[in-house]
């Protein structure tokens, strides 16, 4: 068995969200999922089969996003794995409508940030172990971080 990291691509102003699900309708269902919580969000949806034809299946609004889901599900080859790209809106506008999806059993990442994905690969079967998401912290926040931690939530319109 290898053992990989694999760097995701994340376009500029963008975000990504990787998951595990377990059944076909995933892409319909979150492609709903996404219209339903915010028909804005521009986004694209890649999920890897993980029997019969094997395929990425995909689907999206936005022809950038749905190609670069594509080219990381492409890098990640684990079976019932998902990759949602997205632009015009963050994970935390989603995730809570993306947890009620019947068959998603997992959410790995939901990340503006650098993203790498350590992957098993056994032969013809792969597994995400888990992520790095980001990089590794450097200290401890002080005052002014803190009242900049609070100016920046204001200013993106999460807190008042």
């Amino acid at each position: 068995m290898n053992i990989e990291t694999i760097d995701m691509e994340i376009p500029e102003s963008s975000s990504i969200i990787i998951g595990h699900s377990h059944f076909i309708k995933t892409v319909e269902d979150i492609y709903e999922t996404f219209i339903n919580t915010n028909p804005n969000i521009k986004f694209g949806i890649a999920f890897n089969e993980a029997s019969g034809k094997r395929l990425i299946r995909y689907d999206g609004n936005d022809q950038e996003m749905i190609e670069v889901a594509i080219r990381n599900a492409e890098r990640l080859k684990a079976g019932h794995t998902f990759v949602i790209m997205m632009k015009g809106g963050w994970p935390i506008n989603v995730l809570n409508s993306l947890k009620s999806v019947v068959e998603i059993s997992r959410i790995y990442a939901a990340t503006s940030n650098p993203l790498r994905v350590v992957v098993a690969i056994d032969s013809d079967r792969a597994a995400i172990l888990g992520v790095m998401d980001g990089y590794v912290v450097q200290g401890v926040e002080r005052d002014s971080d803190r009242a900049e931690r609070h100016a920046l939530l204001r200013k993106l319109g999460y807190k008042r």
